[in-house]
């Protein structure tokens, strides 16, 4: 949290202080499709992704409506920017962010 100089404490929400939050990006494999649930029922509901040290995951959030009807081929790279890595190496809270060579 960054706070505005020499601001006052406030009770509840301040227009005094920023919530920052750090992201990293980086690139992965699409290896293959999660169904979708709920809302998304009969298309995809996530891209399952393998990183070049091997450690796989799933990435759901970013995708548009429109990808999720006609998702990146299996193979394709993926750029996602994400907060930080769990233990595994597997990272923590991953956003789609773009496909390359995506139609």
């Amino acid at each position: 949290m960054l706070r505005k100089p020499r601001s006052l404490y406030e009770i509840g929400r301040s227009d005094s202080l920023l919530k920052v939050k750090e992201f990293s990006d980086t690139e992965a494999t699409v290896t293959g499709y999660k169904a979708g649930k709920g809302k998304y029922k009969n298309l995809t509901g996530s891209l399952e992704c393998v990183l070049d040290n091997g450690v796989t995951f799933e990435v759901g959030s970013g995708l548009t409506d429109e990808m999720r009807k006609n998702p990146p081929a299996i193979g394709t790279k993926i750029t996602f920017k994400f907060q930080g890595s769990f233990p595994t190496g597997k990272p923590r809270f991953p956003i789609f962010l773009s496909a390359r060579d995506y139609e």
